[in-house]
This record gives C-alpha cells, sequence and structure tokens, in this order.
C-alpha cells in the first residue's frame, strides 16, 4: 500500500516538484495527499490539483498558537503517514511538533548543526568554510534542531555569492530529499529520543547522498 505525504510549503514549491516527480517516475512508491501553506497564494500549491489544496494567511492568526492548531486538524484529517516540510518558511509550534512527532521531517539547507534558521548561504561564505550542504532531520520543538537522518555537501568556491552557492546546494537538495523519504516510506529510518535508527541501529553520523549516483545514499566515513 503506497504510504501518504502531507507536504508543507511556503513557497515556490521545486522540493514538492521532486517528489512528484519521483512518484511519477514510480521511484518513490507514495501518494501526495495533501499540500498545505501558511500562504494564500503560494506557488507551490499550483503543482497539485484544487482539492489537495489548504492554505491560510498564517499572519491573520492572534495568537499564533491557533493556526498550527487548524493546521494541525487539517493534516490530521488526511491521514498522513509522513509529514514533510518541502521549504516550509515557519517555525511549527511545541503541540504540533509533539502530535506528530516521529513522522515529521525537515529539509534545510545547511550542514546541521550549522547555521540554524535563514540567510545560511551568505553565513557560510562569510565564515569562509570550505564546505556547505543540505541537510534532512527529524522535527523537534527547537528550530532546526532534529536528529539528522542525511546530509548532501557541496564545496563553498572562491568568489561565491550567496545566490551562486544556493544553485550548487539546490542541485543536490532535490534528491537528497527524495532518497530520505523513500526510506521513510519504506520502513527504514526512525525516531528514538535524539537519534536517528536506520535499519534497526542507531546512527553515529548522517548518511550522506552519493554524488556519483543520486538515487544511493552512503553510510557514513566520517
Amino acid at each position: 500500500m503506497k504510504r501518504r505525504l502531507a507536504v508543507l510549503a511556503s513557497g515556490r514549491g521545486s522540493n514538492l516538484q521532486a517528489l512528484l516527480d519521483a512518484i511519477a517516475a514510480g521511484t518513490l512508491d507514495a501518494e501526495i495527499v495533501g499540500v498545505f501553506s501558511n500562504r494564500l497564494n503560494a506557488p507551490a500549491l499550483e503543482r497539485v490539483p484544487a482539492a489537495l489544496r489548504w492554505s491560510r494567511d498564517a499572519k491573520s492568526y492572534s495568537p499564533r498558537e491557533e493556526f498550527d492548531a487548524e493546521l494541525a486538524d487539517a493534516i490530521d484529517a488526511v491521514q498522513p503517514d509522513w509529514i514533510v516540510c518541502a521549504g516550509y518558511l515557519r517555525v511549527l509550534d511545541e503541540k504540533f511538533v509533539e502530535r506528530f512527532r516521529g513522522r515529521v521531517l525537515n529539509i534545510h539547507p545547511s550542514l546541521l548543526p550549522a547555521y540554524r534558521g535563514l540567510k545560511t548561504h551568505a553565513r557560510a561564505i562569510a565564515d569562509g568554510v570550505a564546505e556547505h550542504g543540505v541537510s534532512v532531520h527529524f522535527v523537534s520543538p527547537e528550530l532546526d534542531a532534529g536528529a539528522v537522518i542525511a546530509q548532501a555537501r557541496v564545496p563553498v568556491l572562491a568568489g561565491d555569492t550567496p545566490d551562486a552557492l544556493a544553485e550548487r546546494v539546490l542541485a543536490v537538495e532535490h534528491p537528497l530529499l527524495v532518497q530520505v523519504v523513500r526510506l521513510a516510506v519504506a520502513g527504514r529510518i526512525a525516531e528514538q529520543g535524539e537519534t536517528v535508527v536506520f535499519d534497526g541501529h542507531p546512527l553515529l553520523a548522517p548518511l550522506s547522498l552519493d554524488s556519483a549516483n543520486s538515487d544511493c545514499m552512503a553510510l557514513p566515513t566520517r
């Protein structure tokens, strides 16, 4: 039976499209049962039929927790196996996270725990680091702090701009997300406290995307 995915997105939805493409190609055994946004006109919503779209203007809710409660009820109604935050630019409150704990994934454009939050590419360049990249992690109540499942790395080049670095990160971001979701729907990953369990064994470090084959994950070597 296909696993059911609820996707949260705030922007253009390129990560959502990567999931849709993988499903259409038969390389991801899942179905999108809803796309949810905190922005009424998020372009990501246009990538799926109207029946799958749910959006509200989160800024109009006071207190802000009321939005997350309504969002949680809407997600619960579609009975997802997994919830994927794919470019969702809003912190989920603690009650939401605890309600779905262990079933919520997020993709973040940095090699966590480095550069939690926003403007990660500019911060990496400013610090002069040699490597940057992207992480997929379980969502916890603390911002970008859940257990990291997998990462993909790219070099930071001399003269890099945030936009140029972002484009290189995006090239590995899409295959990384698809591969982690593939592991999730196959039942190969789970959250256990602050640890990721992969094929029944605790991971000592994140999995890595095989740069030579985007369909493969490699066990950590560092």
